[in-house]
Parts: C-alpha cells; structure tokens; sequence
C-alpha cells in the first residue's frame, strides 16, 4: 500500500520508537501535522517558540541518552531553532531536527518562508540532509538517527519539502543503513591503551580529568571502577559532572574557571594527566602554555578530531570510552605493576593541604540571601537526587559547584555555547522524559526572561517544575567581569524593570513565592518542593555583590586563581607558613 510522504515520516519515528517530538507547526510542514493529528502513538509536544523546542528536546536526550526529536516549519520556523542547534552541537547531543520546506520546484526562487536550511544550518550540525524524493525520505530519516546517536553524538537535520510529503510511495523503514564514509571507531588501539596504563602506573602524582564523553557513552560505572581501583585523584569538567560522584573522596572537585583549589592545583603540579571524554576547552585549559607544563597527558576519546586539537597528547587513544575504560581495568588488573603507594599517599597529603583551604567558603552570617547557601539548601532537601537543569551565569556556576551531582544525567546545562534561555525548556525536556521524577531549573532574572512564554507550555501539558531564581538584579557574570576587569564600569549589566516574577507564573496559572530574607529560604524551598503536581516559581532576592569564586581568569594558568579576599588571606599565610 501507498502512503504519503507524511504518512511515512510518521510511520518513520513510531519505528524508530519516537516517544515525544517538540514542534510549532507552520505552512510547510501541515501535511506532516495532518499525519501526526491522525494517530496517537507518537506524541507531539506543542512549545511556544521553536528555540524552546530545540531546548526541549535537547534536555530529553541529555536525561535519557535517546536522541531528542524537533519538528518546525520552514523560512522563521528553521531560523528560530539555530540557537538551540548550536547548543547541542557544541555539547554533543544527540538530537533530530525536522524542518519543512517550500516545494521543490520553488526552491533558490525566494519563495514566501524560504530559507537555505541546510546552508545555514550546515556549521552547527553534525550532519544535514535535504529529501528531494519521496523513495528517499525514510532512508534519510533512519541515517539521521544513526549519524545522531553514534560516534561523538550531535545534532543531524533533515529538510522536508512539502511536495515531498504530499507524494506517495510504498512504505519500508530500513533496519540499517551501510554509510561508506561514516564508520565510527569504537575499540581502542590495544598497543596504545598498554602505553597508558604503563604510563599510569608509573605515575608519582596522577590526575584523571573526565568531561561529557563519560555522560554521553553510558561510562560513568567504568570511570567509577577504574578511579577507586588505581586510587588516583578525579576531577570533572563542567559538562562531566556527575560521572564520578561527588561524594566520593577521591572527587577533587570541578576544574577549569571555576573550579576548585585542590582541582586546578592538582592539574598543575601532577606529572600523568588521563583525559577522558573531555575535549580541552578554553575554560577547563586556561593559558595553553601554563597548562599542565610537568604532564604526561594521555586522552581517550571517540572523535580523533579533538585530540592533539588543543592541547598536544603523548598518548592518544581513538575510541569509545565504556571499552576503553573496561580494557583498561582488565590490564591493571592483571598487572604485576601497581601504584606506587608511597608516593601515592605524599601526592594525596599535597591535596588535602589545598582541600583545607575550603575555597567554596562564603559568608553564612549575612543578612542578606547568599545564592550558594539556596543551592546547598536545595541539595539537602531533594537529597542531591533531583535532575537540574541551569541557564548560564552565576547561578549555573553556584549550582554547579554547590549541589553535588553523584549521578550521570542529572546535570543538564548549556556548557559550550552557554546559552541564555535553556534552563525552562530543557527542564520540559526532562520532565517529560522523567513524568515522576523531581525537575529543578536553576535560574536568573535575566535568562529566565530569554525563554520565559515556556511557561505556557508547562501549564498546558501540566509539567510541576520547580524554578529556582536567584534574582540579583544584574546579569551577574557580566557584572562581575565588569568588576573584576573593567574597573566596576557595570555598563548595560543591570536588570532595570524586571517584572514581578510572583505575578507573573500566576498569570500562567502556575505558584509564585518571592523571598527576601535569608530566614525564609528553607521554608520557602520547603514548601515549594511539597507542591508536587505544581510548577512553583521561587524568586530568591540575592545578595547584588556576590561573585563565584576561585576563578581563572583569561590568560592565566590553573596556579593562578582569583580566590575570594577571605580565602586569598588564608592562602597567602599558608604559603608563609
């Protein structure tokens, strides 16, 4: 029998067992809207902007590791979804995007909401493909998944013009689809991952350093076995937290900007660096040329693209890291070599000598709210067990240095791009992968606002997500360059006119709490948590002149951290002492 190319793109995701697709529809995708209007086994999620969709259905496929589907129409539709593309792109996130395009014969005629989708999505996406043939579209749609999901997992989009959904062919979703020149390496060179853990072994002051890969390749019980079995000191990026659990002593903390004392210390004086998964960016590296100067560095990861990219390795290890990691713990193991024990223990005195400067003390007796004492408070009273989703700022830094993260997928943040506006709709994303769990959005008063008509959303499918924003008036990380580097010339940095939060989630039907002395956060978070089948804004009245500390500033090494007055002094009379 024959369907429409609509019928097929539907048939398509139930067979590709397509749980949820975010999307706002529009003129050239309503032939595929029409289709998904007469079945009910795949689900669309209707959002209120096409970034939100994108957002969504990124926090879908960072909670769950399943890609995240996006449906939008074509010209403003696709356009609209380029911010969040991005963000999966530079993140590595698994996700399909779909987008409606004009006719086929009204393609490069400038017709009415035409854009060159897959120009200008071609930068931003792993993979992008054009269907100009109906007997092509369900073959592209099975590549899209498959290019999406394995390898270094990004964002593929296919461009659906809506003649090509209107015309009819003979339905079969391929099982698999033979790509010539896409084969992604998956095991690790044997002779190579024997020099890493001679390497390792030998090692008087080792450091593992695990970014996102761990997340993202299911890793985080490998990591967990191969770090207590050597014994060695782990640090996580920003992106990597929660691959080995925070509680765990052999946790250094986060590294890189704003990372901590003992992290970045230790990545400067340690003589053998394990990267795992992680890709060396600007705000984990600092100066390139101060980084890690006495190391060894061995880098494990499955795009051979990134290593030697930033930072040069000794030892380079093209592979998945779930088997590298397992043939790694097999061949220590079995090794008649083992740590040296002796130095091991020198090396971890070191560490608990930075450790004892506690650089993530603040002032616990202020009046005023401070945002790492919301933070530890919300980690107590969900157990450190809720999914959290951030935007990017002060806030996104404070949650990711207060909350503790002792699971993989808990953590859900915009990292590479650092996207404004992520927080909501990503929060969406999570919920509705996780219909019972407890979803937090961490947030700001200014990115907040970036995506704040998702609340629409959440009241229409009924999501109870709990928003945390720690209000301070300012966009807080740009004030606090703007102290620390521009002379406290706060230009364009302060958030004048803000709305009432409190009314504003009730005018969207959900719960507002305002608080405003330090006294009320427990009871407020409290209460705000009981609520369990409401979205409940709670809009924390911060301290305006609280900055994140330590942190690496441009051009400085991981030895040189701006660290808080307090914890400068004490730093200082250790040093003399």
């Amino acid at each position: 029998m024959e369907l429409t190319g609509a019928d097929i793109f539907v048939r398509c995701l139930k067979d590709e067992g397509v749980e949820y697709v975010f999307g706002y529809p529009g003129g050239a995708a309503l032939h595929i809207y029409d289709a998904l209007y007469k079945q009910e086994d795949v689900k669309h999620i209707l959002v209120r902007h096409e970034q939100g969709a994108t957002h969504a259905a990124d926090g879908y496929a960072r909670s769950t590791g399943k890609p995240g589907v996006v449906l939008v129409t074509s010209g403003p539709g696709v356009t609209n979804t380029i911010t969040g593309i991005a963000t999966a792109y530079m993140d590595s996130i698994p996700m399909v995007i779909f987008s409606g395009q004009v006719s086929t014969a009204l393609i490069g005629n400038d017709a009415f909401q035409e854009v060159d989708a897959v120009g200008i999505t071609r930068p931003c996406v792993k993979h992008n493909i054009l269907v100009k043939d109906v007997h092509d579209l369900a073959t592209a749609v099975k590549k899209a998944f498959i290019i999406a999901s394995t390898g270094r997992p990004g964002p593929v989009l296919v461009d659906i013009p809506k003649d090509v959904t209107a015309a009819r062919c003979e339905y079969h979703y391929p099982d698999k689809v033979v790509m010539r020149s896409y084969n992604p390496m998956t095991k690790g060179h044997p002779g190579q991952i024997k020099r890493a853990v001679d390497l390792l072994l030998g090692a008087k002051r080792p450091m593992i350093y695990t970014g996102g890969g761990v997340v993202l390749g299911d890793a985080s019980s490998e990591l967990t076995e191969f770090v207590r079995l050597l014994g060695y000191p782990c640090t996580n990026t920003l992106m990597g937290l929660g691959a080995f659990p925070a509680n765990d002593k052999l946790f250094v903390g986060m590294l890189g900007m704003h990372g901590t004392y003992e992290a970045n210390m230790g990545m400067h004086e340690c003589d053998v660096l394990l990267a795992v998964g992680a890709r060396f960016d600007d705000r984990v590296t600092g100066d390139i040329k101060k980084f890690c100067p006495r190391a060894e560095i061995v880098h494990i990861d499955i795009d051979p693209s990134s290593i030697s990219k930033n930072v040069r390795a000794h030892v380079p290890i093209v592979g998945d890291v779930k088997t590298v990691l397992k043939d790694m713990i097999k061949l220590i193991k079995d090794a008649k070599q083992k740590p040296d024990k002796a130095a091991l223990e020198d090396w971890w005195r070191t560490i608990d000598g930075w450790r004892r400067l506690n650089c993530l003390a603040y002032d616990r007796k202020s009046s005023l709210i401070k945002p790492q004492y919301v933070i530890q408070k919300l980690h107590e009273f969900t157990l450190g067990d809720a999914f959290v989703t951030s935007d990017v700022g002060q806030h996104q830094m404070w949650a990711a240095q207060y909350y503790g993260f002792n699971k993989p997928r808990r953590w859900i943040n915009s990292g590479g791009l650092g996207t404004m506006g992520f927080g909501l709709p990503a929060a969406m994303g999570v919920q509705f992968a996780h219909p019972d769990a407890l979803v937090v959005c961490v947030t700001g008063e200014a990115s907040i606002q970036m995506c704040i008509q998702e609340l629409s959303t959440c009241k229409q499918y009924d999501l109870p997500i709990k928003v945390v924003n720690l209000n301070n008036r300012y966009m807080g990380m740009v004030r606090q360059w703007q102290e620390f580097f521009y002379e406290s010339r706060y230009s364009h940095s302060y958030m004048d006119a803000l709305p009432d939060f409190v009314k504003l989630a009730e005018a969207y039907g959900h719960v507002g709490i305002r608080v405003e002395r330090m006294q009320d956060v427990e009871g407020a978070l409290k209460d705000g948590l009981k609520m369990k089948d409401r979205l409940v804004f709670m809009d924390f009245v911060t301290d305006q002149s609280e900055n994140v500390y330590p942190m690496v500033a441009a051009g400085k090494g991981h030895h040189e951290m701006h660290l808080s007055p307090s914890q400068a002094r004490a730093a200082e009379e250790r040093e003399l002492a």
